[in-house]
């Protein structure tokens, strides 16, 4: 089993250039390495394996790519007022050493790692077919800290929440409605277990893991199909018919017919 560990290591006060986070991400991720305390006044360098490529100056930001850092990062940098530093659809070249710098005096240092996963195992850990009536598991693939906090999405709602030795499922009416006491969140892991699949569990499932200094999203994709085998010829009929209505009133909708 593929694990990605996520950790967080300081040998001094933060601030401090001994300062150190050590975060171990997925190809596909996005990570945003965090800057918890600034202010309007302070000036705010990104440097990535000694390369500028970000800065903040009072209420103005900028991304700087050389012609390399063009190539490697694309549009897939993004800086916040808040300091932060967000990279997208990280891939294995964006491995290396992300250097904050305040003021030109005190630095954090982020040794980002980016897993390369063999593109058939990535595949299998983030998209998931299931027929209809199966149980499936979203593993987030992590050495889970404690003092993390972790949230599931379903197409963009929150449905499941992990906060220290507290979880929440479910609180919205809407994902009451749809799952059911159909959820199953495991602490040691943080992983989901949805029960009883539905073709209507299909889409988009996203976690995003939230720790002091970074945070994470991976994607999770789900698609759970009906199966038809050793149904009559009219049973088939009849729901290949509900699925074009279905098709036309929602905008879209995949049926594979097992046989």
């Amino acid at each position: 089993m593929y694990i990605s560990c996520c950790c967080y290591f300081s040998s001094g006060v933060f601030g401090d250039v001994s300062d150190e986070v050590s975060v171990s991400v997925m190809e596909g991720d996005s990570v945003t390495l965090i800057y918890v305390e600034t202010n309007k006044q302070e000036d705010i360098k990104w440097y990535f394996n000694d390369t500028q490529i970000a800065e903040i100056a009072g209420n103005h930001s900028k991304i700087y790519t050389d012609n390399q850092d063009k190539e490697r990062f694309g549009n897939r940098l993004q800086v916040n007022q808040t300091g932060s530093l967000t990279i997208t659809n990280i891939t294995n070249t964006d491995s290396g050493e992300y250097k904050l710098q305040i003021n030109s005096s005190s630095e954090n240092i982020f040794n980002v790692t980016v897993n390369d996963v063999p593109a058939a195992e990535l595949h299998e850990i983030k998209r998931k077919s299931v027929k209809e009536g199966e149980s499936v598991t979203l593993d987030p693939e992590i050495v889970k800290n404690p003092n993390d906090t972790m949230k599931w999405y379903f197409n963009e709602i929150l449905i499941a929440e992990i906060t220290g030795d507290q979880s929440k499922i479910c609180s919205d009416v809407q994902c009451k409605q749809r799952f059911r006491d159909r959820l199953k969140l495991d602490h040691q892991t943080g992983s989901l277990t949805i029960t009883n699949t539905r073709a209507t569990d299909t889409g988009e499932y996203k976690l995003l893991i939230i720790s002091s200094r970074f945070s994470i999203v991976r994607n999770f994709g789900i698609t759970a199909t009906i199966d038809v085998s050793g149904l009559s010829a009219g049973a088939i009929a009849g729901i290949v018919i509900a699925c074009v209505v279905l098709n036309a009133m929602c905008g879209g909708f995949n049926l594979v017919l097992f046989h």
